[in-house]
């Protein structure tokens, strides 16, 4: 039983109108699903990715208003890669991140792949990465209606980074727990710091793969507005997805349980320098509800949510995501 990859990962937003302006405009990924946080359903909770929001593709973002900024640091999700399908891409983006006036870096090889980093408008950090070196890992389908050219779309997540001041613990977790496996390292761009550390799931490739970093000079994160908030990893099913329960039990560590999202069945878990883990079915889907010309263009909620529809409307804020 193996982990196929990253199945999504869910980051903070102060502002969820710009968010959407953003990541649908500049970066041309799809709304797939626009609802709330189940947790707190007065709050919105969208879902970009690819045509159809494919595991592996998802970029979702809870918005909480006035939320302070992130302060990045130790016990973090520290970076999010986005994919790209060739090193050409990456010159297209570097010129379009500077037609939109994005702050972003120059083009590096990173774990024997080029990348472009870049912050969006709330200082989360990114890298676009190409896939020129990773022709046999399967990518998403990007949206035809982007403005962003095929050739050069994004096509789902790439390696996210974990940032610890001591690595050890993560990497039992990591590889006894979840069975990945190192797979690689690489020098760390800050003086008098350890190599980073790849490890890689399933079938490999830049979709399955955690980028872990020691970092001795920082302080511990303080989540806000443009951090992450976890990662979550690909089951193949329910069935699946409770023998990881036993396992996560077996192990003793504390955890959500069972947790029906809806659109996909989920466990949580905190690995022991307290970064947040999901595990996450890679159906039902986000068709469940919409069609799928029409996904994320009205406010979706789950069954158990529709009866308060009514009281959630009422709270939001508009957010027009309409078909224009």
């Amino acid at each position: 039983m193996n982990l196929k990859g990253i199945h999504h990962v869910s980051a903070m937003t102060a502002k969820a109108k710009e968010n959407y302006a953003f990541y649908t405009k500049v970066l041309g990924l799809r709304l797939i699903k626009k609802t709330v946080n189940q947790d707190n359903p007065s709050v919105y909770h969208l879902f970009y990715g690819d045509e159809q929001g494919n595991p592996g593709t998802e970029l979702t973002f809870f918005e909480i208003p006035h939320m302070a900024p992130n302060r990045e640091g130790v016990s973090s999700i520290s970076a999010t890669s986005l994919r790209v399908p060739s090193d050409k891409a990456l010159d297209y983006w570097v010129k379009r991140l500077d037609d939109f006036g994005v702050n972003h870096g120059d083009i590096t090889e990173r774990a024997g792949r080029l990348t472009l980093e870049f912050r969006d408008f709330e200082t989360q950090r990114f890298f676009l990465v190409s896939d020129e070196h990773d022709p046999f890992v399967k990518a998403g389908s990007p949206w035809d209606k982007s403005s962003v050219p095929t050739e050069f779309a994004i096509t789902g997540l790439g390696p996210v980074q974990l940032t610890v001041r001591r690595s050890e613990a993560t990497v039992r977790v990591l590889t006894d727990l979840l069975g990945f496996r190192l797979k690689d390292t690489y020098p760390s761009t800050f003086e008098n710091q350890p190599s980073i550390q790849v490890y890689e799931t399933g079938e490999g490739g830049s979709d399955a793969e955690i980028h872990l970093e020691e970092r001795t000079d920082l302080k511990v994160q303080r989540l806000g507005r443009g951090g992450v908030h976890h990662v979550a990893f690909r089951a193949d099913n329910e069935d699946e997805l409770h023998t990881w329960i036993e396992k996560i039990n077996e192990a003793r560590f504390q955890n959500s349980g069972f947790v029906d999202r809806y659109y996909f069945k989920s466990l949580y878990f905190r690995e022991p320098n307290g970064i947040l883990f999901e595990i996450a079915t890679d159906g039902p889907g986000f068709a469940t509800d919409e069609a799928l010309e029409h996904l994320g263009e009205s406010l979706a909620l789950p069954p158990f949510l529709e009866t308060k529809r009514a009281d959630i409307e009422a709270i939001l804020e508009p957010l027009d995501t309409s078909s224009k």
